[in-house]
């Protein structure tokens, strides 16, 4: 599944993102509530696990909004606000269930097992289209569009921009480019990454003041919006 962790406490985070990870999970963490509540209403997660105390707006809120925009994710609560008025808070705002801190990680994988069944699997229909600032891929028509402006791909250049949209503002290496949309090592000695990112940015970026493909020197590249 892919999952977005929101926690602010970066040690808990990384604990439960290594937990997940090891189970086979992809997952992405948000550190305030206002990053969480973005990445989760931009992007399709199959669940989201939200702490409550957040910087910047709480879980509580977080988790509206998501059961507004997006009824069908999947909404996990951890606090270490236990009483039974919270945990009505909680489920009022949505949530699917609530663990209380501190907590054994099997526990936590035991919830999310629950969860995603009562959500009938892990199989829970997954946007048709992805959208990030004014751009938009339909994954059915294939068509990809900003602004209104239809934008033409090659097959390539399709999976290629799916994959940037799907892991926005996170930095890509050439070499991850090359496992997940080519399924090869990434030759060194080559640069057709860099040539299929600039035929890319010339079809997505070259008539838009902002632009959404970045160049970050000696690392990669990154999806995020920039003027």
């Amino acid at each position: 599944m892919k999952i977005l962790i929101i926690e602010d406490e970066v040690r808990i985070a990384s604990l439960v993102q290594q937990g997940l990870e090891e189970q086979g999970h992809q997952t992405v963490i948000a550190h305030d509530g206002l990053n969480g509540k973005k990445l989760a209403l931009q992007k399709d997660y199959d669940l989201v696990i939200s702490d409550i105390i957040l910087p910047g707006l709480n879980g509580i809120e977080v988790c509206r909004e998501i059961r507004s925009a997006k009824p069908d994710m999947a909404v996990i609560l951890l606090t270490a606000l236990g009483t039974t008025d919270d945990k009505v808070d909680g489920f009022d705002a949505g949530a699917d269930d609530y663990l209380v801190k501190p907590f054994d990680f099997r526990e936590l994988l035991v919830r999310i097992r629950a969860v995603m069944n009562r959500k009938g699997g892990t199989s829970i229909a997954k946007s048709d289209i992805l959208k990030y600032a004014d751009l938009e891929l339909n994954n059915q028509t294939k068509i990809v569009s900003r602004s209104g402006k239809e934008i033409n791909l090659t097959p390539k250049e399709l999976k290629l921009l799916e994959y940037m949209m799907q892991n926005s503002e996170r930095v890509l290496s050439r070499a991850e480019i090359a496992e997940k949309v080519w399924d090869t090592h990434f030759d060194t000695g080559t640069n057709f990454i860099d040539v299929y990112i600039n035929y890319l940015r010339k079809k997505i970026d070259r008539d838009f003041t902002v632009k959404l493909i970045h160049t970050k020197p000696g690392l990669g590249f990154i999806f995020k919006e920039e003027a």
